[in-house]
């Protein structure tokens, strides 16, 4: 039995061998033009654009699975980002409930958008591309039968030709013709109506994609904008209160002195420093004071000798040493929340001037 299975298998081997040969001898006599070629030039536009559609699905694939990879990213970028500041938010600070559901609704909103990109746009387009590999093999296959039908054809009418006639052979080649004829003319009638419905479904399935995915982008954008309103919202009250929280420390510390200056009248009214300003005692103000301002925007120093400003901070102006260092627009001085806990104007700096209002 080992025997015969050989036998079969080398006898396949010969017929398969045998077809290849005798298709590529018939594609040199067609380019050599001493055999015609059977040519359907509506076939070969369905080609064309079966090619052209594989092309474009398949970058369109590409892509899209390049735009899913990106939202990934974004969505771990912005997991690491929110569990940041959760880890950051103090549990006495406004709103520590509000911000720890807010991480976790961003981070479920993330995952949705994923998950939905990739259930009605990545996988519908994949399912679409899933076809094209067979018809490719169909229409490889059907140019192979064409050739043989050529061939066939050829040796058939050659045959007929022929001084010398053998009937045998001609009956043969015949019967050959018409198997080859039949197997070509099958597969050919399938493709001509499979291709034109393909080509003509690709519209829709473009639609049907960027349609979700617009969908999609809609939805998620819209959740995450509320999300992001919530937290600035979380964010201005939390300042709110800090601004609060200082005002009122500033309140507190003004009422206790102004009730040891009702205690000790005498020491206010001798202590009233030499210029015009009209609180505190000379001990109680910094070398050079000259008046006070109130940040109303923030400022970031840039060098070591500027001052950091927040807003709401209370700054007291001295006089420079030098009139000369002075740049226009800039002026000098110390926090006042420093001055008054440290008795220290090493830490004094220039600042910009349209940074702060007199108060």
């Amino acid at each position: 039995m080992a025997e015969i299975g050989k036998g079969v298998t080398a006898g396949k081997l010969a017929i398969s061998v045998q077809k290849r040969l005798t298709r590529a001898q018939e594609k040199v006599m067609q380019k050599l033009g001493k055999a015609d070629e059977t040519r359907d030039a509506a076939f070969e536009e369905m080609v064309a654009n079966f090619n052209k559609q594989m092309a474009e699905g398949s970058k369109l694939q590409k892509d899209m699975k390049a735009y899913l990879l990106a939202v990934k990213t974004m969505h771990d970028a912005s997991r690491r980002l929110q569990d940041c500041l959760a880890d950051m938010y103090e549990p006495d600070w406004f709103g520590k409930e509000e911000m720890d559901a807010l991480t976790e609704d961003t981070d479920t909103l993330w995952l949705d958008y994923h998950q939905n990109i990739t259930d009605k746009s990545v996988t519908s387009l994949d399912s679409y591309l899933a076809q094209f590999p067979d018809i490719k093999a169909r229409i490889a296959k059907r140019d192979r039968k064409m050739v043989d039908f050529d061939s066939a054809r050829h040796h058939f009418s050659s045959l007929q030709k022929g001084k010398k006639k053998d009937e045998a052979k001609i009956a043969k080649a015949e019967e050959d013709l018409g198997r080859a004829q039949k197997i070509f003319e099958e597969l050919n009638v399938e493709l001509q109506d499979e291709l034109p419905s393909l080509w003509d479904n690709r519209v829709g399935v473009y639609v049907n994609t960027f349609q979700g995915l617009a969908g999609h982008q809609e939805k998620f954008h819209g959740e995450m904008n509320k999300l992001s309103q919530n937290l600035n919202d979380i964010m201005t009250k939390l300042e709110e209160q800090r601004e609060e929280k200082k005002g009122g420390t500033a309140a507190a510390k003004t009422g206790d002195d102004a009730k040891s200056e009702e205690a000790n009248p005498s020491d206010s009214a001798c202590s009233a420093p030499k210029s015009a300003v009209t609180n505190g005692s000379d001990g109680d103000l910094p070398p050079g004071f000259l008046y006070k301002v109130k940040a109303v925007h923030e400022y970031a120093a840039t060098d070591g000798d500027e001052l950091e400003l927040s807003i709401g901070d209370d700054v007291l102006v001295l006089a420079f040493d030098n009139p000369d260092e002075q740049d226009d627009g800039w002026l000098l001085g110390v926090q006042e929340t420093h001055w008054l806990q440290k008795k220290d104007i090493s830490v004094k700096g220039v600042f910009p001037e349209n940074f702060t209002q007199k108060v």
